[in-house]
């Protein structure tokens, strides 16, 4: 051993340091995915009283995409509906909690098991389709709320999302469980639906020089069709049929048009001509009425009038105030009324599609007496 390196270690110390380094913000959902993590050592020391400094390699890694989300339902009761009723809106939120900025594919279904939600489901809405808030204002707008996927939600952001559905026309349909189910998928283009994301295989070590995908999602509903770590979550909503019957009512009247023999006041003679008006009236404010029918049987000793149904005027107490819409009696009639004049049984029909709650219509036709 030389007298120098025997110098060395008997009068020389030394120091060891570490020095790190990390190029990006750190959120509620922890670093960003991508980013470098440096860290270098340094060693410092004395030899024969001069200070000497000595630096590591660079130990470097990338930090890794933990896949995170949160869907909840954003309505605390259930959506009120009625039957018939098209474009019924359920109100979510979905809420990226993964350490990178990233898309989410959405789709609506009725996979609810049994005990996620309160009641018994025993119906199914139709045409169900979803779309984001696109102005933020928490309410579903047809033409402006389009987009069916929610783009470049950045990491702890939040996107409202509307389900939209249709309540058949059923009677007993009471309550329809749906679901919302978004699935996180791959950021980094706006205006391109990203892929869902894959991830890594656990069997394989930490690539440090790229970014693994790791799913970290609890399951989201404990019993229900989610399951951890899967890069999805669900949330649950319910339409009510609220109302099962409306206010309806039908007010008849009896009004003679002519006589023969009076210029005024005509009078119920043989050979008059009277006309019978039905005004229908639906109270249930919020509510139509779907598929009306009216019917009535021609009275005895009268005959009726050809071609004299009209539906669709406007009625008030069993008076037809306003003419309405002349029906063919053969029912060939194409419009939004119908109806039909049967001459076996003697009756007349008239129909109207949908009476809106609150609002009034009226059906007539007329008679002569024998």
């Amino acid at each position: 051993m030389s007298r120098y390196t025997l110098r060395l270690l008997l009068t020389g110390t030394a120091i060891a340091a570490s020095v790190g380094s990390a190029y990006a913000q750190t959120t509620g959902s922890g670093t960003a995915a991508g980013t470098v993590v440096t860290n270098t050592a340094q060693a410092s020391y004395t030899v024969n009283g001069a200070a000497q400094t000595v630096s590591s390699n660079a130990a470097t890694f990338v930090v890794d995409r933990k896949v995170n989300l949160t869907v909840a339902a954003v309505q605390t009761s259930n959506t009120q509906v009625s039957l018939g009723q098209n474009s019924a809106v359920l109100t979510f939120k979905v809420t990226n909690t993964t350490n990178g900025t990233q898309d989410f594919n959405l789709a609506a279904d009725q996979i609810v098991s049994t005990g996620v939600l309160p009641g018994a489901d025993n119906f199914d809405a139709t045409n169900l389709r979803v779309f984001v808030d696109s102005n933020g204002n928490g309410v579903y707008d047809p033409g402006v709320d389009t987009a069916t996927y929610i783009d470049e939600l950045p990491e702890d952001g939040s996107a409202t999302v509307f389900v939209v559905g249709d309540i058949p026309n059923t009677a007993g349909d009471t309550l329809a469980f749906v679901s919302l189910k978004a699935t996180v998928a791959a950021g980094g283009t706006p205006g391109t639906q990203g892929a869902a994301l894959v991830p890594t295989d656990p069997a394989l070590p930490d690539t440090q020089g790229s970014v693994d995908i790791v799913f970290a999602d609890n399951d989201s509903d404990g019993i229900g069709p989610d399951i951890a770590r899967n890069g999805s979550g669900r949330a649950y909503a319910a339409y009510e049929v609220s109302v099962h019957n409306v206010a309806l009512s039908v007010v008849k009247s009896s009004q003679v048009l002519s006589d023969g023999i009076s210029g005024v006041n005509p009078k119920a003679l043989p050979g008059a001509v009277v006309q019978y008006c039905l005004t229908v009236n639906n109270a249930t404010i919020g509510t139509a009425a779907n598929g009306v029918t009216l019917t009535d049987v021609i009275p005895a000793n009268t005959t009726y009038v050809p071609g004299s149904i009209q539906v669709g005027a406007l009625g008030g107490a069993g008076v037809c105030l306003t003419g309405g819409v002349p029906i063919a009696d053969d029912g060939s009639t194409v419009g939004l009324y119908g109806g039909s004049f049967n001459t076996t049984s003697k009756t007349v029909t008239a129909t109207i599609p949908t009476l809106l709650g609150g609002t009034s219509l009226a059906a007539s036709f007329r008679v002569t007496i024998n």
